[in-house]
């Protein structure tokens, strides 16, 4: 039996599976990563502590398989997107905790380049709207806070990567600084067209060449780990940013086919082929994961605040004792009641973009209840999503193609048959749901498993892709509209929160 080893780094745990070459899993191991907040906006992580969890979870997976690494043919790594590590090149240690890409500290110098006029510029360049949320000005700001850090990095001294690169680093005992394309677009520093780092953009951030990894396509050999970490050297030979693999793991090879996964937020993409297409309805256009050195698309929506709803009603509002318990709160009553919430907990992402959002309630009387709160949190997600997949498919007939006519789901919360549900009635398109959700991990797992010849094309890995059951919609698209009217005026009302003082 040949079997792949994924390594799947998210913002709230650090994980590893085994997959057989059906894309079975194996094999399962995953170890929380503690958050750091060290003021209102800031996330970060200990990046000792990402790579401590990440090689824990990884020995531990192919203790559970009841493998050793020689029965592993390849590794394939996926990452949380965006979050900025800075370490020292010589003793390998990182000069200040990584940069969660949630984090909002950034705003301020992302403003300036608003201000300066280099919006169009970027976006021309990288397919990326300026914002804290993107690597390049989280970078930016350890450079010019972090005692002593602009100088060391003029001098060569250290390197900037995003996790996989961090990963990759501690994986070669500091001898291989490398990333992928999917990872490099996402640091508002890449050139998307010729996949290389942009001299204009690097200069405009006053961020040294030298501190950069070197870019591969996500299907290709990046190194091989070393050998006493695993018990044997074993090749990285697959990397991707979560969501791009995740987009890989559903088999959305081709264009007009699209994902949605459900976790902390929530990331849609849909892709574009070898198209460039420049949103006019507030989307990115991203590098998708590469098995090749030709560059290949996606328009992506992003929404900040997706799955994290349901742990707040756990834990700020005390509402539910665990996360599994908020679907039968939401189904014991038949809706929301009118009750509507936005949870711009850190501002509003795609289409919205906008960052001065906070959380709101609206629509309470006296016979509101936890429980309609709870189904209007889940409900949330569903209209966040509805409203990328309305802006994507104006995007797209724009461009003279087709409105998406099925959405591919993932992610933790798609197991919420009442959120899928509600999302295929918004959507009014099938919502599918796969056999295996791991996608993202599956996504690293089959680019690895390509570029050493365990798969032959992606025409091979899309056989292998099942449905697990299809949502299908049952609600009226007048009623549809309608729902989705009141999600834009809740909006409208959680952007402008003085409103009602005017």
């Amino acid at each position: 039996m040949t079997y792949l080893l994924a390594l799947d780094q998210g913002t709230s745990s650090s994980r590893s599976i085994v997959f057989d070459e059906r894309g079975h899993i194996v094999a399962l191991a995953q170890r929380e990563l503690p958050q750091i907040y060290p003021q209102p906006g800031w996330v970060e992580h200990d990046p000792m502590e990402i790579w401590r969890t990440q090689l824990a979870t990884a020995r531990e997976a192919l203790h559970k398989a009841g493998i050793t690494a020689s029965s592993v043919r390849a590794v394939g790594i996926t990452n949380q997107r965006e979050t900025t590590v800075l370490w020292n090149r010589k003793t390998g240690q990182p000069v200040h905790h990584a940069i969660v890409w949630q984090d909002r500290r950034a705003e301020p110098a992302c403003a300036r380049l608003r201000e300066q006029g280099h919006g169009p510029t970027i976006q021309a360049k990288t397919g990326l709207l300026i914002d804290a949320y993107f690597s390049g000005t989280k970078l930016q700001w350890l450079l010019d806070n972090v005692p002593g850090a602009r100088d060391a990095a003029e001098r060569g001294e250290l390197a900037f990567g995003t996790v996989d690169s961090w990963l990759m680093w501690q994986l070669t005992h500091g001898q291989v600084h490398v990333t992928d394309v999917s990872n490099a677009a996402r640091t508002m520093l890449f050139n998307v067209h010729t996949n290389q780092w942009d001299d204009e953009l690097l200069a405009l951030l006053r961020v040294p060449r030298s501190l950069m990894p070197q870019v591969q396509p996500s299907s290709s050999h990046f190194c091989d780990i070393a050998p006493e970490l695993l018990g044997q050297a074993i090749p990285v030979g697959g990397v991707a940013g979560d969501q791009q693999s995740a987009l890989f793991g559903q088999a959305c090879f081709t264009a007009g086919m699209a994902k949605n996964t459900y976790g902390t937020g929530c990331f849609m993409l849909m892709h574009t082929g070898q198209t460039f297409q420049t949103s006019k309805n507030g989307l990115l256009t991203t590098s998708a994961a590469q098995a090749s050195a030709t560059p290949e698309f996606a328009m992506e929506g992003s929404v900040f605040v997706g799955g994290a709803v349901v742990q707040w009603l756990r834990d700020g509002l005390r509402a539910i004792n665990t996360s599994s318990e908020v679907q039968s709160l939401a189904e014991s009553v038949p809706d929301s009641g009118g009750v509507m919430m936005v949870p711009a907990f850190t501002g509003l992402g795609a289409p919205y973009w906008k960052p001065e959002a906070r959380g709101t309630i609206t629509g309470l009387t006296r016979g509101s209840t936890i429980a309609h709160i709870a189904r209007a949190a889940l409900e949330s997600i569903a209209f966040q999503s509805a409203a990328l997949l309305q802006a994507m498919g104006r995007d797209a007939v724009a461009a003279g193609g087709a409105p998406v006519s099925e959405l591919r789901v993932d992610g933790g919360a798609c197991v919420n048959d009442l959120l899928m549900q509600f999302q295929a009635d918004l959507l009014g398109i099938p919502v599918v749901r796969p056999a295996v959700v791991e996608t993202t991990a599956l996504g690293a797992a089959y680019l690895a498993g390509l570029s050493c010849g365990v798969y032959g094309s992606t025409a091979d890995l899309s056989e292998l892709w099942l449905a697990e059951r299809r949502f299908l919609p049952t609600l009226s698209r007048d009623r549809a509209q309608a729902q989705m009217a009141r999600w834009e005026h809740a909006v409208r009302q959680a952007t402008a929160p003085d409103a009602g003082l005017k």
